[in-house]
């Protein structure tokens, strides 16, 4: 049996708990309201701009026995960048300065950027395949569906602008994921593939946290610290 098809056994359960949260659930079938649906974007808007950051530190970390993980990192860093700008598009879309994207996200959201530097840095650099992996598996099974359920919601056309991310990767990350399974199965390491595993778990659980108590929605209106310039707040800004 290929360690793709390990991977998926083995953090299915996880995927599952995602659909069992119930702000997630409601979301896939009910959408978001509009104030809820710009919160969201806030925060993903970071999880995205760290995205091609994190499969840098790990492609930098990549010894030669996984030069097939550096090179498939360096193409998919150059398919996502600039993908955190279509947030920032949808942010506008929906009536929102993008100026606002650069307020700290979520306590969860960033604990989730942190784990991802920390073990692609620290652990093991594939470990980034199950950030990959996770976002992708959410992007393909329920990002069409989150989208259309958002737009009903808020009384919007779905092609009229605000969710331009959101589709978009749904379709696309259908692609990414049969590219990701080819990756994975080449993987015969047992200290990779055990990275890979927990760094997916970890992945599906922080993310459902943003949807639970500390997350997005728990700050709708809120200022303090998330209002802190990211100059002024240590954040790396490009």
């Amino acid at each position: 049996m290929s360690f793709f098809i390990t991977l998926v056994e083995m953090t299915d359960a996880n995927r599952r708990d995602l659909e069992a949260i119930p702000k997630i659930n409601s979301m896939i079938h009910h959408g978001l309201s509009l104030a809820e649906y710009k919160a969201f974007l806030h925060d993903l808007y970071h999880i995205v701009w760290h995205f091609c950051p994190v499969m840098a530190a790990a492609a930098a970390r990549c010894s030669d026995q996984f030069r097939d993980v550096r090179y498939a990192l360096y193409e998919r860093i150059e398919e996502e960048k600039g993908h955190d700008a279509w947030v920032l598009e949808d942010i506008q879309a929906m009536g929102d300065d993008p100026a606002s994207a650069a307020n700290l996200p979520s306590a969860p959201v960033q604990a989730m950027i942190a784990f991802n530097y920390y073990s692609a840095e620290r652990v093991h650099p594939c470990s980034v395949l199950g950030m990959l992996y996770m976002l992708e598996v959410v992007s393909s099974v329920y990002g069409g569906r989150v989208s259309d359920s958002i737009a009903r919601a808020i009384d919007r056309d779905v092609n009229a602008g605000g969710f331009k991310f959101l589709s978009s990767h749904a379709s696309m990350d259908v692609d990414h994921m049969a590219k990701l399974n080819r990756l994975v199965k080449m993987i015969a390491d047992p200290a990779a593939q055990a990275a890979i595993v927990n760094s997916t778990r970890v992945n599906f659980y922080q993310f459902g946290r943003m949807f639970g108590e500390g997350g997005f929605l728990a700050d709708l209106g809120e200022a303090g610290l998330r209002s802190i310039p990211p100059r002024q707040r240590g954040t790396a800004v490009r």
